[in-house]
């Protein structure tokens, strides 16, 4: 198998290049500001010049691509909605199109913020999507283009993304915050407000590929089994580190002054992917055993 990979420079996308490269798959891709520490094949590009890609897509002639590119700055899409219209909604369309053109599968990786944060229960793929800020509008109307074209596609929806790049085996994001403060002896403010199903980035990026392998084209959630907080998911950081726990005091999302909001629940049901992959997605513990030496002082 052959993977070309858009967006290798980021967290999810350096993950999903790390698994191939592992697994001895041959993979290419794009980045989008900074070069990531790989040496396949990496060139610098905007996912909205689909010219350039078909271009790309006929120099590596992949098995696969997995779209890994997005505008992810929630606050900034809501000061920005036409690029971020422009790149995670307009862009994955007109991607998938050209994939379908040539025959190629097509991955497109999603978010939680597509809905609103008001269930009862956790999300299953089919629930009611009613995005409350451009982040979310953008990433869904992206869903509804790749839904809309006549090929192999996939959605894949991610929850609070965490985990290690693939290039520098650096622990990044919320994970890194944490231990870095609770390293310092600082207090580590968390909502205790909004509840999450926290996906690694590794193991989204192995879901990713076992499904390609399955060829099993449908919308799956990939996430941890926990439904959790943030405040719950730092002191969970604060017991792998060793640190002191009580460091990790309860907030609540009124205290921060942010442009877009932010849906209170958003845990996913995962019960679709377990089912298609025939096994049990890791909780969040598990998750963070696997990656347990980054919190190593």
């Amino acid at each position: 198998m052959k993977l070309f990979i858009l967006g290798a420079g980021g967290l999810l996308g350096s993950a999903v290049a790390r698994t191939c490269l592992d697994h001895s798959i041959d993979v290419a891709g794009t980045y989008h500001s900074t070069q990531p520490a790989f040496e396949f094949p990496l060139v610098q590009h905007d996912i909205r010049d689909t010219e350039r890609f078909e271009s790309m897509l006929r120099e590596h002639e992949p098995d696969a691509v997995v779209n890994c590119a997005a505008m992810t700055d929630v606050d900034g899409c809501e000061s920005q909605p036409e690029a971020a219209f422009e790149v995670n909604g307009d862009a994955p369309g007109a991607l998938a199109s050209i994939c379908a053109e040539h025959s190629v599968p097509f991955v497109h990786v999603s978010t939680d913020y597509v809905f609103d944060g008001e269930a009862a229960e956790p999300y299953s793929e089919d629930a009611t999507t009613n995005p409350i800020q451009e982040y979310g509008k953008s990433k869904l109307e992206g869903e509804h283009q790749v839904r809309e074209v006549d090929g192999e596609t996939m959605l894949v929806r991610l929850s609070f993304v965490y985990g290690v790049r693939g290039d520098t085996d650096e622990l990044v994001g919320f994970p890194a915050w944490v231990r870095d403060t609770l390293d310092a002896g600082d207090e580590v403010p968390l909502f205790v407000d909004q509840r999450i199903t926290p996906s690694r980035a590794g193991h989204a990026a192995e879901a990713i590929l076992e499904l390609l392998d399955a060829e099993a084209y449908n919308c799956y959630h990939v996430a941890s089994r926990s439904c959790v907080t943030p405040h719950e998911f730092g002191q969970a950081i604060a017991d792998v580190q060793g640190a002191d726990n009580t460091l990790v005091r309860e907030s609540k999302q009124a205290d921060v002054s942010r442009d877009a909001a932010r849906p209170q629940d958003t845990c996913l049901n995962v019960s679709k992917v377990e089912d298609a992959l025939g096994r049990a997605e890791p909780t969040l513990s598990q998750d963070l055993e696997r990656i347990e030496e980054m919190f190593a002082s």
